[in-house]
């Protein structure tokens, strides 16, 4: 029997500045940003990856897969999550690992999107929402560290102090 191999799932995280927050409700392109701690500019867009899949997300996924009790990663119940520790990925981990400066933040308006083999997840932070050192990044199935957290992502993104901020998380299998 002939079996052919399939590369992993890639993955890609991006994130989008803009300085001032009335530039994205008019629709226009991200313009950057200034970081709230070092005063350096930060890109428009910034792409980064891959991450690594937590365990409590392995299990969710073969869930929905056999059709089992499990929340599922959809508009009504995504959160993409950014907070601040530099503590390095473990499998093991549930969720953020910051003590106080994170936040989950629901689905932006028809996130997730598939497009082909890629689904993607969408949260737009505004003005007054995730103003702290941006260093880690999950999507859940739900607000908190409590819910399914699928993957995590530790990346210095610079600090975020205004503006509007979009994170989106993609991942490809093939």
């Amino acid at each position: 029997m002939h079996v052919t191999e399939r590369p992993a799932p890639s993955v890609e995280w991006t994130v989008r500045r803009w300085a001032n927050s009335a530039d994205f409700d008019r629709g226009l392109p991200p313009t950057g940003a200034i970081d709230g701690q070092t005063g350096e500019p930060l890109a428009a867009e910034e792409s980064f990856g891959p991450n690594l899949l937590l365990n409590e997300g392995i299990a969710a996924l073969l869930n929905l897969l056999i059709g089992a009790a499990e929340t599922a990663f959809s508009n009504a119940n995504a959160y993409l999550g950014v907070g601040d520790s530099t503590t390095a990925a473990s499998a093991s981990q549930t969720g953020l690992q910051a003590a106080t400066n994170k936040l989950y933040k629901a689905m932006a308006a028809s996130y997730p999107q598939i497009s082909g083999q890629t689904v993607t997840w969408r949260a737009e932070f505004g003005d007054a929402e995730a103003n702290f050192s941006w260093q880690e990044f999950t999507v859940a199935s739900g607000n908190s560290d409590a819910a399914d957290n699928l993957n995590r992502k530790v990346q210095d993104l610079g600090t975020k102090a205004s503006g509007t901020w979009t994170l989106d998380l993609s991942i490809t299998f093939s």
